[in-house]
């Protein structure tokens, strides 16, 4: 069982920055392959990025592409997720999840294994 621990949410104007951070209740994050996925309200799960253990491969939704940056600091056992540019759209709340056995990021929520609780970003105009 890994417990993730998401932070860094809050409310920011639109065209401000925020770093969000996920760390797992044990070590070894690398060894997982790493995504964002985000829920706005009244709107299903989507996938925001992810990150592949294995190369380090990544990938990112096209609403975010350019603007957000996921990357992880094996030291710390941490995953990073960079927004930048932020926009009302991407008003949401953002989960981190995990999964020993994806060695490249998927799109899919049920492939991943281990979630976080969420933490909540708020984007103004």
């Amino acid at each position: 069982q890994v417990e993730l621990v998401e932070s860094g949410g809050g409310l920011v104007q639109a065209g401000g920055s925020l770093r969000l951070s996920c760390t797992p209740s044990r070590p070894s994050f690398h060894i997982y392959t790493v995504a964002w996925f985000r829920q706005a309200p009244g709107k299903e799960e989507e996938f925001v990025t992810g990150i592949g253990w294995s190369d380090d491969s990544t990938r990112y939704a096209d609403s975010v592409k350019g603007r957000f940056t996921i990357s992880r600091d094996n030291a710390k056992n941490t995953m990073y997720l960079q927004m930048n540019s932020l926009k009302p759209e991407d008003t949401a709340v953002y989960y981190c999840a995990v999964d020993p056995n994806l060695e490249t990021p998927s799109h899919h929520t049920y492939e991943y294994t281990y979630w976080g609780l969420g933490t909540q970003v708020t984007v103004s105009s």
